[in-house]
């Protein structure tokens, strides 16, 4: 017979939010010390916007098991959305140190110390993620980007065709690969390629309309 826990995550795939808030509450009943009813108890809280409610829970669970990665996890990811980098960070590498060796973990850590324009920090995190998530576009745009802001020029172009290969119609990615053709290897051929298949991919890309325009006006000057 399945758990509390296990028929309250299975709820919780359904959206049968409220269901899930029973077994959960049962669960803690049944035992208090049980860290999974807290944080799975927490993250359907989150998706209420209980923030507030949410935090407390996960925190509890943390109190009873210190190498709870899970908790770590959950609540970090409630900080990163109230934009709270910095407790994110902190709360996604302990995450990490607690065993939680999963793409995302890096991937958020990494995204964090973006977000805090701590660039050079980041880059280890994401390259990690990268490195445990390779068919993830996202991931290697992202790696790709930290590369360019520090001027690795050839690992960044590296990154960023990885990352339309894995997704052709990535409008941010394409652009950003224009630019890093056009600035780190005064390819405008490639540059302009890359801009209309930004703006294939999303018509109104605005940075991409600018760049091609100005691709255009260079070799129109030369």
């Amino acid at each position: 017979m399945k758990s509390l826990n296990e028929q309250a995550i299975e709820l919780i795939q359904k959206g049968e939010l409220e269901e899930a808030l029973k077994k959960l509450n049962e669960q803690i009943e049944k035992s208090p010390e049980d860290p999974a009813a807290y944080i799975n108890f927490g993250n359907v809280l989150a998706r209420f916007n209980e923030v507030e409610k949410a935090e407390r829970f996960y925190q509890k669970a943390i109190t009873l098991d210190e190498k709870a990665g899970a908790a770590y996890y959950a609540l970090a990811n409630l900080y990163y959305t109230e934009e709270r980098f910095n407790e994110a960070a902190v709360l996604y590498e302990k995450a990490i140190n607690a065993g939680l060796e999963d793409h995302d973990a890096y991937f958020m850590l990494g995204m964090s110390m973006m977000n805090n324009e701590q660039t050079k920090l980041a880059v280890p995190y994401l390259q990690r993620a990268a490195e445990l998530s390779p068919e993830d576009a996202e991931v290697h745009f992202q790696y790709g980007l930290s590369l360019a802001k520090l001027e690795h020029g050839k690992e960044a172009v590296s990154q960023l065709k990885r990352a339309v290969e894995l997704d052709p119609e990535h409008a941010d990615a394409l652009y950003n690969l224009g630019v890093a053709y056009a600035g780190f290897e005064e390819n405008a051929e490639a540059a302009l390629d890359c801009f209309e298949k930004a703006i294939e991919a999303q018509p109104d890309h605005y940075l991409a309309l600018n760049g091609r325009k100005i691709i255009q006006q260079s070799i129109g000057n030369e």
